[in-house]
């Protein structure tokens, strides 16, 4: 059972948590998001662009006969030229941000991967892992090694979990970027594009961080193969399930971790 889970679920993770610009590259995304000015979500963004134009100038009208005050018209003007051209640019805007943070989190690995002459990645770190605690088919249970290796097996289900749904939101909010760019066209709504922004900026800076935690990992010398390597490996693979929330408590965002979720669920049920 633990090399069913073992074989399954780090190779799984490699694939979910390295996000790159791939994730884009499937045609529901591409016809959804839109890749010109004539479909997906940015016809939809450029109707509201025409929107928020006609209500400031209704603003503007009615400050001219009253004390309300609105920013001046060459403000709006130069904010309504840079935010239109970046809506009708998102494809390729996302891409390359996708990229940029892909290639981050990318070096880091392969900086590892220099020098330690081994591949920083989930799929090997399961061959490491076997190497300090017993994989043979009659593992007890509960033996120490037994309850180290169940701990790190099930601790897959909670990252596999918890960087799948990473996975959705990062896509979910990629899809949402025309209408949150618009938002600042209006001082009253920018609120949205700074909650929006720093959602998206701690899912992907998670994955530098993870990066970063699988380095240290394996530039650890586990050679003694002794009671506290084990208790290492736990630490480890802890860390790993707390990233986003670390991440989270620095620069804030949303949390993709499944078990306080779930427990937050259970308090709002109560």
């Amino acid at each position: 059972m633990f090399s069913s889970i073992d074989n399954s679920a780090y190779s799984t993770l490699d694939d979910i948590t390295f996000i790159s610009k791939d994730i884009l590259k499937d045609n529901f995304s591409e016809k959804l998001l839109g890749t010109s000015t004539t479909n997906g979500i940015i016809i939809i963004a450029n109707a509201l662009v025409f929107g928020f134009v006609i209500y400031y100038a209704i603003r503007f009208l009615f400050s001219i006969y009253g004390s309300g005050q609105v920013e001046r018209p060459y403000q709006f003007v130069f904010k309504l030229i840079i935010i239109t051209a970046l809506v009708n640019s998102s494809y390729f805007l996302c891409e390359e941000i996708l990229n940029i943070n892909f290639l981050i989190s990318g070096g880091i690995r392969q900086v590892g991967e220099q020098l330690l002459g081994t591949s920083i990645s989930f799929e090997n770190l399961i061959i490491k892992i076997n190497t300090i605690v017993s994989n043979e088919t009659t593992l007890n249970f509960f033996s120490f090694d037994g309850m180290i290796k169940s701990f790190t097996s099930f601790g897959l289900f909670n990252l596999l979990f918890s960087y799948a749904l990473r996975y959705i939101m990062v896509k979910v909010f990629i899809l949402l970027t025309p209408l949150m760019l618009i938002t600042l066209l209006n001082n009253s709504t920018a609120w949205i594009f700074k909650s929006w922004i720093k959602s998206v900026f701690s899912l992907l800076i998670v994955q530098s961080f993870i990066s970063l935690i699988l380095l240290v990992i394996f530039a650890t010398d586990y050679s003694q193969n002794n009671t506290l390597t084990k208790l290492m490996y736990i630490g480890s693979i802890y860390a790993l399930i707390r990233a986003n929330s670390f991440t989270r408590q620095i620069i804030g965002g949303i949390s993709t971790d499944v078990s306080s979720n779930i427990s937050n669920l259970k308090r709002m049920i109560k």
